[in-house]
């Protein structure tokens, strides 16, 4: 029989001596092994555990609600933000309203760039929007997560080292494993229809495509947030506001770079 993978995180009301031994005994007399282990909160643990079947688990549930120190939380199939969590130590933020929406601060950029990098691999059509202010490592997270993903990446629209505005692609570019990045603003205020033209094949592509600044790129064509798989917001601090007249006044009134068009 195969065996199966499940997330197991609880919380901690009283942090005794031992507690994560008797956890580990229990496990091991249900013959459940332990994959990853890790703290996810303060006052949280998580752990991947692999077994042979369910009722392992029904049993492991029944007698971790028993024990007074702790209450489980979760008990499931890991999800992505799961094997996560137990890797970085620390659990992505997600915006309570809009689940497609994740959030991240600077010192997150590990974590960042591991998380995009799972949703790179995966085959398919995925659109990808990240907000975030100049210079908050909007564009070297991506990078660095095709880096990971092993994809490779195409700019078609740009201000990373040179304003770049892309009208066609040369023929092995249009590969599915390929990695598009657009800038919403660039594409939105300096681009010509060409180059839209190029966008919207590009969209209609099976392979993975990332917008920077997706709201302006909504707000000046016909594509809406709810083509976008997941949103991406980026701050320097939790309490940062993203305010995009200020995004694009930095971004079009710099006199240190040049723009090109191929």
């Amino acid at each position: 029989m195969e065996k199966r993978e499940w997330y197991l995180e609880y919380e901690i009301h009283k942090n005794r001596p031992g507690l994560l031994g008797d956890i580990s005994s229990l496990l091991g007399m249900l013959s459940i092994n332990i994959v990853t282990i890790n703290g996810v909160d303060d006052r949280r643990r998580g752990l991947l555990l692999l077994c042979d079947n369910n009722e392992q688990i029904e049993r492991l549930e029944s007698i971790l609600h028993t024990m007074d120190n702790i209450t489980v939380t979760k008990l499931r199939e890991p999800k992505l933000r799961d094997r996560l969590a137990v890797r970085h130590g620390r659990y992505i933020q997600r915006d309570a309203d809009d689940k497609k929406t994740f959030r991240f601060v600077r010192d997150e950029l590990g974590l960042l760039v591991d998380f995009m990098a799972e949703l790179f691999k995966q085959e398919g059509h995925k659109l990808i929007g990240i907000r975030g202010m100049p210079r908050v490592g909007k564009t070297e997270s991506v990078v660095a997560s095709s880096v990971c993903a092993n994809k490779r990446w195409l700019f078609v629209s740009s201000t990373l080292l040179k304003q770049t505005v892309r009208s066609q692609l040369i023929e092995d570019e249009y590969n599915e494993d390929n990695l598009f990045i657009i800038d919403g603003i660039v594409s939105t205020r300096r681009a010509s229809e060409r180059h839209w033209q190029l966008v919207r094949e590009i969209m209609r592509l099976p392979a993975v495509k990332v917008v920077e600044h997706p709201d302006i790129l909504v707000r000046n064509s016909e594509y809406t947030l709810d083509d976008f798989d997941y949103i991406i917001e980026l701050r320097n601090d939790p309490d940062e506001e993203i305010t995009y007249d200020l995004v694009e006044e930095q971004q079009f009134n710099t006199s240190d770079f040049s723009s090109f068009d191929f």
